[in-house]
């Protein structure tokens, strides 16, 4: 089977990427309401023109023009949009491809030696610059490492519900791995079809589930990282009371402490109960009640996501008049249909509607657009409309105010 091609500007795979004509384009101002009919491609890949090397690497370094563009960045919005235009400020000198342990630390030798800034690199999805080989100059170059080849499961403990499993691996790589053993690690963040294990670890990655294990710290037991002053590894053990984690030292860090290579991470049996239901409000700050309760309820959904009238409408699930709440509760042991019957009182309650029991067009429909929102914000970005995300905390008391500041200067903005 032939493997698929990455874009080198955008999201995703080339066979999955749509971009508008008139017509569609058309269609999308019309239903937004600004943006431009007009449609702007992306410069083709062959007329972005990158620096020369400006260091010479063993064998092992890559400086095909396609391998330098497409390391040469994250998947910000900016990233996005510097790449679309053919701007390409700071690409990686050569790109190293590690296959083994034993290449990630013959890599880092060199660029030891060398004074040569050396970029983990694993699935390319950051949005905060962690991939782009911005570096300070007193380094003579930047390598991007590549790990995508660090794809295996290498063990799991079906005891204690474990998986020693290789940084490199990507999110449908690893479930499919997992898979085979009935198996999964129950970890999807939007970024799920590229990001990798490694990558998840290094960023402190949030994934979809509302509770419980929500984010990857919460799944990980044990690091092994690969650093200039040799090997990193932290004890496996599924919690510890004995001082500060040593996990936290490389959760979160961005890449900058070392190349993780692997890690032992909390896997379970794949869910056989699953119930869900959307559920649609008079409002936004409505529906953040209903969350609100939810939360609070010991309930414990899977999935307890409120989008507003907008973004309903635009992933077609909602007609644009509505708030849209997609409640969600599954179990590898139990039926949850008493849960889900729970959290819908709890909604009515707070003056939600639920669609039909025999009605799974909403929940299914904004499923899809959750996964493929990325792609859109591709074609949106033809059409001269920015589309991108806030991410935050804030305690629920501050929540309503916090949230009319936020959009209030958003809009203003714009």
């Amino acid at each position: 089977m032939n493997a698929r091609t990455r874009t080198w500007w955008g999201w995703g795979f080339e066979d999955a990427q749509v971009l508008p004509d008139r017509a569609a384009a058309e269609a999308i101002v019309a239903q937004l309401g600004f943006g431009t009919a007009d449609v702007e491609l992306p410069v083709p890949v062959e007329s972005v023109r990158l620096r020369e090397p400006r260091v010479e690497t063993p064998e092992w370094g890559s400086t095909d023009p396609r391998d330098r563009i497409t390391h040469a960045k994250g998947r910000s919005y900016l990233d996005t949009v510097r790449a679309f235009r053919g701007r390409l400020d700071h690409p990686p000198d050569a790109v190293a491809f590690a296959r083994t342990e034993e290449d990630v630390e013959r890599v880092l030798e060199w660029c030891v030696a060398e004074d040569v800034a050396c970029i983990p690199y694993g699935g390319g999805t950051s949005v905060v610059g962690g991939v782009e080989p911005r570096v300070p100059e007193e380094y003579l170059g930047a390598v991007s490492l590549d790990l995508s080849h660090l794809d295996r499961v290498l063990e799991v403990d079906d005891v204690s519900r474990a998986a020693r499993i290789q940084a490199g691996a990507a999110g449908p790589r690893l479930e499919q791995q997992l898979g085979e053993r009935g198996m999964t690690m129950r970890f999807f963040p939007q970024s799920f079809e590229l990001s990798t294990l490694g990558g998840w670890i290094a960023t402190r990655a949030g994934g979809h589930f509302a509770t419980v294990w929500t984010h990857v710290d919460d799944l990980v037991e044990s690091v092994r990282a690969i650093t200039p002053s040799g090997t990193w590894e932290s004890r496996r053990l599924p919690g510890s009371g004995a001082g500060p984690s040593p996990d936290r030292l490389l959760l979160g860090s961005e890449g900058i402490l070392g190349v993780i290579t692997e890690a032992w991470v909390r896997v379970q049996p794949r869910p056989e109960h699953r119930a869900s239901r959307a559920v649609r409000f008079d409002g936004f700050l409505r529906g953040a009640e209903a969350v609100r309760a939810l939360a609070q309820s010991g309930l414990h959904p899977s999935n307890c996501r409120l989008v507003d009238e907008r973004e309903a409408a635009l992933t077609g699930a909602g007609d644009g008049t509505r708030a849209l709440l997609v409640l969600g509760f599954e179990s590898t042991d139990h039926d949850v249909g008493a849960l889900l019957e729970r959290g819908l009182a709890i909604c009515r309650e707070h003056g939600g509607e639920p669609d039909p029991p025999r009605d799974a067009a909403g929940v299914a429909t904004w499923r899809e657009a959750f996964l493929r929102m990325p792609y859109l914000r591709d074609t949106l970005m033809c059409c001269g409309v920015l589309s991108d995300t806030f991410e935050t905390a804030i305690t629920w008391d501050r929540f309503p105010a916090f949230h009319e500041q936020v959009v209030g200067a958003t809009r203003a903005a714009l």
